[in-house]
């Protein structure tokens, strides 16, 4: 519909590299933190910049987000997110 907006495939595939490797850096940190936190904050969400390990916990996908932005004013932070539960998954398969 609009050629010009069409995001050539090497460029989704990197993209999906970065975000891949964000998440894997994430996971990582959140493994480590996890255990401190399942206990008092269950099923919360968190939310993790990899470079400085800083986390932000909210009990609400929204309030997370909110945290993040108003932390991180920069769209240049990239956080993953997950929740403090036994897999660290967000939603339902």
């Amino acid at each position: 519909m609009f050629p010009e907006k069409i995001i050539p495939p090497a460029e989704l595939a990197r993209r999906r590299t970065k975000r891949n490797q964000l998440n894997q850096r994430c996971r990582v940190i959140f493994e480590r933190i996890r255990p401190e936190l399942i206990e008092q904050y269950y099923n919360w969400f968190i939310a993790i910049e990899p470079n400085s390990e800083d986390y932000l916990i909210d009990p609400k996908l929204e309030g997370v987000i909110a945290k993040g932005q108003e932390r991180y004013l920069s769209n240049d932070v990239k956080l993953a997110i997950f929740r403090l539960n036994e897999t660290g998954a967000c939603g339902r398969i």
